[in-house]
């Protein structure tokens, strides 16, 4: 496909939540590939529009992607003259800026990968986020979308303690008591943007008097979603609580960035 509006090629990319360098050419003296305003835009695997082929532009999509890979946030600009050194014949020179805008993915915890979980799963690898798939049973892993990281730790409880600020926790596993001491300990954290766990409103209802008791907190506690998933979303089937969960899941990280 080719792109010629660099204002819809980045308009694409944050519907996809996807970061990217902006990379413009801000003046040009003699003999150059482009002119001043010429533009390209950089992501982790690919290039939209140019700034003039050649060695000069494949250097700087690789200074774009250290950019993005080191999580730089300030820009820069930069002057390079054309030259042999830089395997150039133009000789004239130019300066570039380089303009990161970064996109935050939620970084989800789902705990679990039973018959929901491997529904859901399925569901949230389509969407713009990173997920951390986690089950210590052997076996649980047949079937894994492209990009999710699956993880079977002795102490699924480690993973929570080493998850960022700002994580989605997702508990649904086959041990009601696991599930509890995962919600405990995602709570006490406080600093996650979304914590929710399968279940009943019995279960709910147990799972608040016994955390309300271990001391929790009631503002923490109020942030607890559960029974998991948006209301208007009927249905018990696996593949129906999940959509019910992934919706949930997106009206949150919606709400971040309007």
């Amino acid at each position: 496909m080719i792109y010629h509006d660099w204002i819809a090629v980045l308009h694409q990319l944050r519907e996809k939540r996807q970061s990217c360098v902006l990379v413009t050419v801000l003046s040009d003296q003699g003999s150059v590939p482009r002119d001043s305003g010429s533009k390209m835009i950089v992501t982790a695997g690919q290039s939209y529009l140019t700034i003039g082929g050649g060695h000069l532009e494949y250097q700087c999509i690789a200074q774009a992607r250290a950019m993005l890979l080191n999580g730089v946030s300030a820009p820069h600009t930069e002057s390079f003259s054309l030259g042999a050194r830089l395997g150039q014949c133009c000789g004239g020179k130019t300066t570039l800026l380089f303009e990161p805008l970064l996109q935050a993915q939620p970084e989800i915890y789902l705990f679990g990968a039973g018959h929901v979980g491997q529904a859901l799963v399925n569901l949230l690898s389509t969407l713009p986020c990173h997920i951390n798939w986690i089950d210590s049973r052997p076996g649980q892993f047949s079937r894994v979308p492209e990009g999710v990281v699956t993880l079977q730790p002795e102490e699924p409880l480690d993973c929570v303690a080493q998850a960022a600020a700002g994580s989605y926790f997702i508990i649904m596993t086959h041990h009601h008591p696991l599930d509890f001491e995962l919600c405990e300990a995602v709570l006490k954290r406080g600093d996650f943007r979304y914590a929710g766990v399968i279940g009943s409103q019995t279960k709910n209802q147990r799972f608040r008097y016994r955390l309300a008791g271990r001391g929790v907190e009631s503002d923490q506690l109020a942030r607890l979603r559960c029974p998991i998933g948006l209301p208007d979303v009927k249905g018990k089937l696996p593949a129906e609580i999940a959509v019910a969960i992934a919706a949930e899941i997106i009206s949150v990280y919606q709400q971040q960035i309007a």
